[in-house]
């Protein structure tokens, strides 16, 4: 699919392509324009490739939130042969920023989990732009848990720029909520994979983020905090957002360095927008070679793997301060 939304440095892309269709679309087309076609096919995939193996941090950001980008819904249509949505978290009410229900992929059932950001204006405010409340990250915990039970592995789709920062969600223990999944997520004896498809922002995303592998699409991000959010705080206006992305090192390549992701996740050339029918083929490979893996584990020997893989995040080294050489102190 052709994206119509442009981001800036896909412009040149753009162009080539404009005139790719022209040219496709003359009938009756000599050998020489066929030649022209194939040559200029060979450099738009040429022009996407050099593009797209150089944006910085700023402009992955720009990819991760593009409006046509694959979000939870579109995966769900993609992967599944059957999904069966579960809602609501038996106290407050049913959070459409976080979707759950059981799904078929190719032969395995899992439990789905993931954040769903809406396209049009009304879907964007019911799902309240993916910004999950308490009662989300509830019905996503019991969810889970039911799954635990039946021996269903769970699939988490990470998807938002964080958890709902309104009074009524504190008010409702936002923060205790998400700790409390951290938690018990550490603990349910299922396997689980996370995968941070496009925003990763804040506790929002680690709300469903504990996992047996967790791995990241190419252009997402995965963060502590959103761009603009530390541009506000450290430099005191949201103008320095690309200043900020740069030095929260929070896409894939740098994560990976770091460990805190198991696996990066290609995206078709130019972007998962481009093509969500090769996303989620690529998607859905990644999973069910990962489910295979984890489902022949013995359920102890899967909980030490995943206690042991969070607890070496965040590895630094110690030095010893190197002291100053004595003056020599004259006769």
């Amino acid at each position: 699919m052709a994206p119509q939304f442009q981001l800036p440095f896909e412009r040149p892309i753009f162009e080539l392509e404009d005139q790719l269709s022209k040219l496709e679309s003359q009938a009756n087309p000599s050998t020489a324009l066929l030649d022209s076609i194939r040559n200029m096919r060979v450099e738009i995939a040429r022009l996407k490739r050099e593009i797209f193996d150089r944006i910085d941090a700023w402009d992955t950001v720009k990819v991760a939130r593009h409006p046509e980008r694959p979000q939870t819904k579109d995966y769900i249509e993609l992967l599944c042969e059957e999904f069966v949505e579960l809602h609501g978290d038996r106290a407050f009410g049913d959070d459409r920023a976080l979707l759950t229900g059981f799904a078929q992929l190719g032969d395995q059932k899992v439990l789905l989990v993931g954040q769903q950001k809406g396209r049009t204006l009304k879907e964007r405010n019911e799902c309240f732009y993916g910004c999950a409340h308490p009662e989300g990250y509830r019905k996503a915990l019991l969810k889970m848990e039911m799954a635990a039970k039946y021996n269903l592995p769970i699939v988490c789709l990470i998807d938002t720029p964080g958890a709902y920062p309104g009074i009524g969600a504190e008010e409702r223990g936002q923060a205790y909520t998400i700790a409390l999944n951290l938690r018990e997520m550490s603990q349910l004896r299922t396997p689980i994979i996370s995968v941070v498809i496009g925003e990763g922002g804040s506790g929002g995303a680690l709300g469903i983020g504990i996992g047996d592998v967790v791995a990241m699409l190419q252009f997402a991000y995965y963060s502590v905090i959103s761009p603009e959010g530390c541009a506000g705080i450290l430099w005191k206006h949201v103008k320095f957002a690309d200043k900020a992305a740069r030095a929260l090192k929070f896409t894939s390549g740098e994560l990976l360095k770091q460990t805190v992701i198991d696996e990066i996740i290609p995206e078709p050339l130019g972007g998962a927008h481009r093509d969500h029918r090769a996303m989620a083929a690529t998607l859905k490979a990644f999973l069910l070679k990962h489910l295979k893996a984890l489902s022949s584990l013995p359920k102890d020997e899967l909980l030490e793997r995943r206690y042991q893989k969070f607890r070496k995040l965040g590895v630094y080294t110690e030095t010893a301060a190197v002291q100053p050489a004595p003056q020599s102190v004259p006769a």
